[in-house]
């Protein structure tokens, strides 16, 4: 499926299942101590992000968590991985291509009304109640909330600085299937020009929300 939200040029796997753990000594170190289910969904997100990489012919390395949890990709490649329940995903891309790489899947399922509260600002609250009455059938409450995941994981590599869900305010455009986040911070430079905000697309298939943002190089 996230074929579907990504530009030519990058590379992706997907998978619903978990397999047998299969990990570099330094990744099985990482999740030691973990129950089985995060040392499964580990595993298994690292398998297609190393499927994702040798599609853009690169050989299988270890995939260790950075200081924040974000993945340390080879050098040259960005790239992002995602989990949540029936789904495990990931995509890359040269770092000569792209600038950034942010993806997130989620269930089709409302957020808990505290959660809520604590990741929208009322502007988007208001958006996301007249987004529910023309098409229930979507938890756009959930949507935005994994559209700011794919934003947040595209900032930080960029930045190296961690983003509140208060510090970007999105609008979701249904009918386009994209949204669109403007930073309520000081944005990041990147090739002689300042990022103000993200853009990206989103679908809802067969139970799941994912979001993807893909920031090109400025040339």
């Amino acid at each position: 499926m996230i074929e579907a939200l990504l530009p030519a040029g990058t590379a992706w796997a997907e998978v619903y299942e978990d397999g047998e753990p299969d990990l570099f000594p330094a990744e099985a170190a990482v999740v030691a101590g973990s129950v089985e289910r995060r040392r499964r969904e580990f595993a298994t997100v690292r398998r297609c992000a190393r499927t994702a990489l040798g599609g853009l012919g690169i050989a299988p390395v270890p995939i260790l968590p950075g200081p924040r949890g974000e993945p340390v990709w080879p050098q040259g490649v960005v790239g992002s991985m995602t989990h949540c329940a029936g789904y495990r995903g990931a995509a890359v891309a040269r770092s000569g291509e792209l600038a950034a790489l942010g993806v997130d899947a989620e269930p089709n399922a409302p957020l808990p009304p505290r959660v809520l509260h604590s990741v929208t600002l009322p502007g988007e609250r208001e958006h996301l109640a007249d987004l529910a009455s023309d098409r229930p059938e979507v938890c756009w409450d959930r949507l935005l909330f994994s559209a700011k995941e794919s934003v947040f994981k595209a900032w930080f590599p960029l930045t190296a600085r961690e983003l509140d869900f208060t510090e970007a305010e999105l609008v979701v455009h249904p009918g386009r299937a994209a949204f669109h986040a403007r930073l309520l911070v000081a944005g990041a430079d990147l090739d002689g020009e300042r990022i103000v905000g993200f853009s990206g697309n989103w679908l809802c298939r067969d139970g799941l929300l994912l979001t993807a943002v893909a920031l090109s190089r400025r040339t």
